[in-house]
């Protein structure tokens, strides 16, 4: 990866290390094209046939921009400046011949960028890499944490589109060993689920209480703020369940909770109730953390994910921030199930959790959270 202020590779123990300082970032810079120009001609994504996995649905329920500028997307985005590029790798039973492609999700369309490689297994197999300077345009030296957590986001939307599609079993890699592409979706044709993928993809589970719906894709938003109202016990454990089941051992799970007994609170041991992992008003503290964004102190709840130590070697890092991003993305559309407002919250500065609680320093930092709210911002505006 590069550093788009420096022209240089980067090294991402250093770049993590400052991005959890205090230090502002610089003046914003331009941020560059929208969008990726991948070269040669433009495609349009054909029809389907019956026994074809339908690439024009699975990209527009997952990433394509509904306007111009490219900044309304199904997935979710620091500052909603998309640095997330997709090339397809497809091979047998889609809805495009086989070959690689680069998508266009301003104008929803593909450029011929090679032919099938040896091996391509059947379906489609999308390898999301990142332009790094459209997010460090504003963020700057706090971009490559946000890079990795909008990855994981791109990961998920392409997971549950293939979901709520009626796709099989569709593969994940989130391992963090590779820089480009940082992840990959493997997703097979219809009727036939066929070997496990040979990058290392990994089989996710659904969400709790089965696949979304493709209106439950369309609804997918971040609310904006303020967005009080404390969750009922059951959607905050469903939310915490979502997310476990979707993160991994690099990661760790909590939720801040507001009167009348403030908390941080966890699944138990057996997931079946939650129990509390701390004591007091964690939410003003997150908020100061959370880039100083002061209305997460009167959020109805905020979901964290946790860990990733400062001496996380670099696939460490991309492994938990890859993953946090993936597990947030499911965790968001489980809130939106149960009538919450959320609004996922990704640049994190200072926020080591586990020294706050009285634990050794620099082992447990807030890698991610989710806000979640009852009442949405156009409500409160009403009231």
């Amino acid at each position: 990866m590069e550093d788009p202020r420096e022209d240089r590779p980067v090294d991402l123990v250093a770049a993590l290390a400052r991005a959890r300082s205090p230090e502002p970032p610089g003046p914003d810079i331009p941020a560059g094209g929208a969008a990726r120009a991948w070269p040669g001609p433009p495609r349009p994504l054909p029809p389907a046939g019956p026994a074809d996995l339908d690439l024009e649905a699975l990209l527009r329920y997952s990433l394509a921009a509904a306007d111009a500028s490219g900044r309304l997307r199904p997935v979710s985005s620091a500052g909603a400046l998309h640095p997330v590029d997709t090339e397809l790798v497809v091979g047998a039973g889609c809805s495009l011949p086989p070959g690689r492609y680069g998508y266009d999700p301003l104008r929803h369309r593909v450029h011929p960028v090679g032919p099938q490689l040896e091996g391509t297994p059947p379906g489609v197999t999308a390898e999301l890499s990142v332009t790094a300077r459209r997010t460090a345009s504003h963020y700057g030296h706090r971009a490559w944490p946000l890079l990795l957590l909008d990855t994981g986001h791109a990961a998920a939307a392409l997971f549950l589109a293939a979901r709520a599609l009626g796709t099989d079993e569709p593969e994940v890699r989130l391992d963090g060993l590779a820089e480009s592409p940082l992840a990959a979706v493997h997703i097979p044709p219809p009727g036939g689920r066929g070997p496990a993928h040979p990058d290392g993809c990994a089989r996710v589970p659904d969400l709790p209480g089965g696949p979304p719906t493709l209106a439950e894709l369309l609804a997918r938003r971040s609310t904006p703020p303020p967005m009080p109202g404390a969750p009922s016990q059951d959607a905050l454990r469903a939310v915490l369940t979502t997310a476990e089941r979707a993160g991994t051992r690099d990661l760790r799970w909590c939720a801040a909770v507001g009167p009348p007994r403030p908390a941080l609170v966890a699944l138990s041991a057996d997931g079946t109730t939650l129990r509390r992992h701390a004591a007091g008003e964690a939410r003003p503290t997150l908020a100061a953390w959370a880039a100083g964004q002061a209305w997460i102190a009167d959020a109805g709840a905020v979901l964290l994910a946790h860990g990733c130590p400062a001496d996380a070697d670099a696939p460490h890092i991309r492994r938990a921030h890859l993953r946090a991003g993936f597990a947030v993305h499911l965790a968001h559309v489980t809130a939106l199930r149960h009538g919450l407002a959320a609004r996922p919250v990704g640049s994190w500065q200072q926020a080591d959790l586990g020294a706050a609680l009285g634990a050794a320093q620099d082992r447990d930092w807030v890698v991610h959270g989710l806000a979640l709210g009852t009442r949405h911002a156009d409500e409160e505006n009403t009231t």
